[in-house]
């Protein structure tokens, strides 16, 4: 089920633009002032150093405009004056080499530099309620090594900062392997940014790295009196019980995940289905009657016309209202969810899932996100953080732009 945000202006309409305006847009609503500041004071290459802010700029616009290396990227500057005018270099003179923006990248890897900024952006974006924190989608996406690919078992597995072989099925089923890393993200179903995420070895589960993505954006939400997640959806990837039990009993709400049977040929004893449906005395398959304050109530599926039992509803009931059943999250996260697992309500926040692979996608399709030329989880970290810092900053270049548009007409 494809669900695209609804708006004037796009995410698709400012990268179809040219590169000046594009880049443009994006930059006046970039503060890059404390970076600089910080960047500047440990500058000591040169007469007064290179300003830092047009060599961040640069960097973000690789990502922007998809230039595959630093290379590439240097002699765009020098052969496109638009391009080099637009991230903040002068038009005539030296620019800086390769080897320096090596350096600043370098020192943007072991700062918290643009993670402050990146933080800065997820609190300007929900200030105009660009995000919408009710549900929260996890997935995790492959990214390949620059590094070549070493034989398994030359692989240091004990090492958290070296890629390592992952496998996973695509959306077809079919098996991917590659040699490099997995990004793991959280965003919002709104408008689909990313909030927090990962980077880990390739070979690292999934479900390993969930929760403490929903620990960080809970405390990055509380500690800004934001609304925190009722909702956290996943794929059937993230079917374990530690996950639904942190979920329900420390942030008291609701992981919205498929069951994973694995090889399991019956439900468990007391269920009909693997959605946690309960059944009759008489072995039928009870009916959802709605959820409320932690549990689902269910209701005699004779009463209400869905079976014709043998025994008649009076076997199981004195009441005329059937037979009633309630199961609480409390005592089967994984099996109970509120609301319950495969009905229509359940689905349509399932289906609310899908922002995250939308979020990944434009990140990979339009801001480089793939396209990895660095070595170490550090580095990687940094040109993810370049991507998403790109993505946000166009929503809410796209957000003012819709809001300058309304107000004229």
């Amino acid at each position: 089920m494809y669900i695209r945000q609804e708006c004037l202006f796009s995410f698709e309409d400012i990268m179809s633009m040219q590169a000046k305006n594009r880049l443009e847009l994006i930059f006046e609503n970039l503060d890059l002032t404390q970076i600089s500041r910080e960047l500047k004071s440990n500058s000591d290459r040169g007469r007064s150093g290179y300003n830092p802010t047009p060599i961040v700029r640069a960097l973000l616009a690789q990502q922007i405009e998809q230039i595959p290396n630093r290379k590439t990227m240097i002699k765009r500057l020098n052969d496109d004056p638009v391009f080099r005018y637009v991230c903040g270099f002068d038009i005539i003179g030296n620019l800086p080499s390769e080897a320096t923006f090596s350096r600043y990248y370098n020192k943007l890897s072991e700062s918290t530099l643009l993670e402050n900024l990146y933080l800065q952006l997820l609190n300007k974006a929900i200030e105009m309620n660009l995000i919408d924190t009710e549900i929260v989608s996890i997935d995790s996406s492959a990214l390949e090594s620059y590094e070549r690919a070493k034989p398994r078992k030359q692989v240091d597995i004990n090492n958290p900062n070296t890629p390592d072989w992952g496998s996973k099925n695509d959306s077809h089923g079919n098996k991917l392997k590659w040699y490099g890393w997995k990004v793991h993200m959280a965003c919002d179903s709104k408008s689909e940014l990313p909030l927090a995420f990962n980077i880990t070895p390739a070979n690292q589960a999934d479900s390993e790295n969930a929760l403490s993505l929903v620990e960080e954006i809970h405390q990055f939400l509380k500690e800004n009196n934001q609304t925190l997640p009722k909702y956290w959806a996943m794929n059937s990837g993230y079917d374990v019980n530690e996950i639904y039990e942190k979920i329900h009993f420390n942030y008291k709400v609701q992981a919205i995940i498929p069951i994973n049977k694995r090889n399991a040929k019956q439900p468990p004893e007391g269920f009909y289905d693997f959605n946690g449906t309960p059944e009759c005395s008489a072995g039928y398959k009870m009916i959802y009657w709605g959820h409320h304050n932690g549990y689902n109530k269910f209701r005699c599926p004779h009463i209400l016309g869905k079976v014709n039992c043998p025994h008649g509803s009076a076997w199981c009931s004195d009441s005329n209202y059937g037979r009633v059943v309630k199961t609480r999250v409390k005592d089967n996260p994984r099996f109970v969810s509120t609301p319950h697992r495969g009905s229509e309500n359940w689905q349509k926040i399932y289906n609310k899932r899908t922002s995250i692979e939308r979020c990944f996608s434009r990140l990979k399709e339009n801001l480089n996100l793939e396209n990895i030329k660095v070595i170490g989880a550090k580095k990687v970290r940094t040109h993810v953080l370049l991507s998403c810092i790109a993505l946000i900053t166009s929503k809410i270049a796209i957000e003012k732009i819709n809001s300058q548009t309304s107000k004229a007409a």
